[in-house]
């Protein structure tokens, strides 16, 4: 890493809810609302983009965990608003708090850990196991 994130380091990310964002169930009268698997791939996508000014050429984060509690519905064409912060930093672990809010309400919030890889690195361990896997 070029320089560690300070406690408080921010990332945000805004968007639309979208049909490529909502549950694939909604029919038989369900509302088409934001889906939590995807609300987790866009709280990881803000994480790791907060952290790139902090990163080397040759580096990347990758999660590790989250632990989410999506609180409220968000129906289709609502804002949104992902904030995470960095809440500490050991090694080559990060850890994040994160708010996700929509027009009305705080509709997710928790944790989450991401851990800083070498790209190098990172694509012979992923190499050696696809090719045991053959």
């Amino acid at each position: 890493m070029k320089t560690r994130p300070k406690i408080g380091t921010v990332g945000e990310m805004k968007f639309v809810v979208a049909q490529e964002h909502v549950i694939d169930f909604a029919t038989g009268g369900m509302p088409a609302v934001l889906s939590t698997p995807r609300l987790v791939a866009l709280i990881e996508r803000t994480a790791r983009e907060s952290m790139y000014p902090f990163l080397d050429e040759n580096e990347r984060t990758v999660g590790g965990e989250i632990e989410i509690r999506h609180l409220a519905p968000t129906p289709l064409g609502q804002n949104v608003t992902i904030t995470t912060r960095v809440i500490g930093s050991e090694g080559k672990a990060i850890d994040f708090q994160f708010d996700v809010r929509d027009e009305h309400e705080i509709i997710a919030r928790g944790l989450h850990k991401r851990g800083v890889i070498t790209v190098e690195r990172f694509a012979k361990r992923v190499a050696r196991k696809a090719a045991s896997a053959r």
